[in-house]
């Protein structure tokens, strides 16, 4: 019950943000990756989503995407994969979401970059058997009610050899359940890390651009849930994140 009141109060608020960023600042929606002597380079207009950039950098890079056909699912509202498009040379790019207003913006802000959007449910993928060559999922896994579909589906999607990039958090009581939903897949690990504190570090450092734009986009009211929503320092999101009550996970797993 609490999971599915979470689910419906996440939904709201991408409704609500969808709603009021007109100006689309807000192209990025995961926590973001920093490490010591890890700065990638970035084009100017790039530069203020340079740490969720990383991540999507770090995440993309565990392989060799270039000139292969790549999915992402649960793109958001696009701004990892245009960077990966730009950046690291797939052959294709498609991306798919269940909120039908973030795959509407997708459309329109890269209407001239050639990706592909889709509104498709995670659990559901609307596509041919053995289609990509790599499916990236990134901080979109831990909303799905039946994650051991979605892993099925991805098998199915990709081609023999074809990879599974996946980053994302869970609470420590779901550790143990989501090992067993990747041991039970068809998937074979390739390799796993534990990145929660380069992503504690990432929100710390971004900390005080996110709140800017946080108090320049919605009313005083709504601030802390904000926060809460962008984990930044002193959210109980970020603290969760603090003191190892979420785990954030990097895996590479190979068809």
């Amino acid at each position: 019950m609490k999971e599915k009141l979470k689910n419906v109060l996440y939904r709201i608020w991408y409704w609500y943000l969808s709603t009021i960023d007109k100006n689309a600042e807000v192209i990025f929606m995961n926590y973001g990756y920093s490490k010591e002597n890890y700065k990638i380079e970035l084009d100017k207009n790039d530069e203020k989503n340079r740490y969720s950039a990383q991540l999507y950098n770090y995440v993309a890079t565990g392989i060799n995407i270039k000139g292969k056909d790549i999915l992402e699912v649960g793109c958001g509202r696009g701004g990892g994969l245009s960077y990966i498009n730009r950046y690291l040379s797939p052959h294709s790019a498609t991306g798919v979401d269940l909120n039908k207003k973030a795959i509407e913006f997708c459309k329109t802000y890269y209407s001239n970059r050639g990706i592909k959007f889709l509104q498709a449910n995670a659990q559901n993928l609307n596509f041919q058997d053995k289609v990509f060559d790599v499916v990236i999922n990134i901080e979109s896994s831990h909303r799905y009610s039946q994650m051991d579909i979605f892993l099925d589906e991805v098998f199915r999607v990709l081609k023999p050899g074809g990879y599974f990039l996946f980053a994302d958090f869970r609470h420590k009581s779901e550790i143990e359940i989501l090992n067993k939903q990747f041991e039970d897949s068809n998937l074979r690990p390739v390799k796993k890390e534990i990145i929660t504190a380069n992503v504690l570090e990432a929100l710390k450092l971004s900390t005080n651009e996110r709140e800017k734009l946080i108090h320049k986009m919605i009313p005083k009211l709504l601030h802390s849930i904000g926060k809460k929503f962008a984990a930044t320092e002193g959210s109980t999101t970020y603290n969760k994140f603090s003191t190892r009550e979420y785990e954030y996970f990097f895996y590479i797993f190979k068809k």
